[in-house]
């Protein structure tokens, strides 16, 4: 009989004992306290040999992520060089056509197979607000069980404002890039991967209305939506205004990779509905601008950059950020 008594009362003891012991779960202002206990769960099972602080620091890094998605409402667009006029002010672009006809407007980008102008019809999807930050990007490699990228340079005190966690991540390759985003949503049960090309320029262009810069009045003020000229080093994100959308750096500071391989006469063939890029390729794209380039020739929201997937080395400049394929709200 006495066993029975005291049974009850030593198991509410442990389960409390057990609580208090565990850290408290981060505050989400997009996901239920559920969602998040879930991918808690979830990041337990699959690092159970990382220290309990690492599983804990990946869990606020996946739940800030999705945080900062933006809701991007999908809709139609003319995707393209739509054009600008010959003498533009940079610094107070107007409203397209400009007074002019459309036929009378000079091509924005002088190249890059941009200027074939075809209709696109986009689902809704979610578009992370900020680069992926270098502290993120290590947290991620860490948990992989990679060494960090450039360890032997990050004691150096000349070069220590380089490895700053929140500038964005400069993937040596495409595909880790790829891989941070496949992280991202096998740890929090979301489809998230890179952006398409036409998801990228949809959202640079406030849901594809004829804006030539993605900043948020469509014009360059130097220093407030977009790097100066003249600066020489990148910036930690989100140091410079936002588009209409809430979107960080969609115009300088570093480019972006996004998830299509390059093909010049794409355009040509692209379907209407949700393109996807060609299926195979040589090249893949990147999209934006980065902080050694001039703003006004390169900060614009149609050029596409090609180029190899695998770069030589984990350069300033190229970063990238996560999109969730989904067409409702989380």
């Amino acid at each position: 009989m006495y066993r029975r008594l005291i049974l009850p009362l030593i198991a509410p003891l442990l389960v409390v004992g057990c609580q208090a012991q565990s850290q408290p779960l981060p505050k989400s202002e997009k996901l239920s306290p559920e969602k998040v206990a879930a991918i808690a769960e979830r990041i337990d099972s699959q690092y159970a040999k990382l220290s309990a602080e690492l599983r804990s620091q990946v869990l606020t890094t996946v739940v800030r992520s999705l945080d900062e998605m933006v809701f991007i409402e999908g809709g139609e667009f003319e995707m393209g060089d739509f054009g600008a006029p010959c003498d533009f002010d940079q610094t107070n672009m107007g409203t397209w056509p400009y007074g002019y006809e459309p036929d009378e407007l000079c091509p924005i980008t002088p190249k890059f197979h941009d200027d074939y102008l075809h209709q696109v019809r986009l689902s809704s999807y979610y578009l992370a607000s900020y680069q992926t930050r270098l502290g993120d990007f290590d947290l991620f490699r860490t948990s992989q069980g990679l060494p960090l990228f450039d360890v032997e340079y990050r004691d150096r005190r000349d070069l220590a404002g380089e490895f700053d966690p929140n500038k964005p991540a400069p993937p040596k390759e495409w595909q880790e890039a790829k891989d941070y985003c496949l992280w991202l949503g096998q740890l929090s049960g979301y489809p998230v991967g890179l952006p398409t090309e036409a998801q990228w320029e949809y959202a640079a262009r406030n849901r594809g209305q004829y804006v030539q810069f993605p900043t948020d009045t469509g014009s360059l003020d130097y220093g407030r939506n977009i790097p100066r000229d003249e600066d020489t080093d990148i910036h930690p994100v989100g140091q410079f205004a936002p588009n209409p959308l809430g979107l960080y750096d969609m115009a300088g500071n570093a480019t972006d990779w996004v998830n299509d391989w390059y093909d010049p006469d794409y355009y040509r063939n692209s379907p209407a509905d949700n393109p996807q890029g060609p299926t195979t390729g040589a090249q893949k794209i990147r999209r934006g601008s980065n902080y050694f380039e001039s703003g006004w020739q390169s900060a614009n929201t149609v050029r596409r950059w090609a180029d190899k997937p695998e770069q030589d080395g984990y350069y300033p400049g190229t970063s990238f950020r996560c999109a969730i394929q989904l067409d409702h709200e989380l």
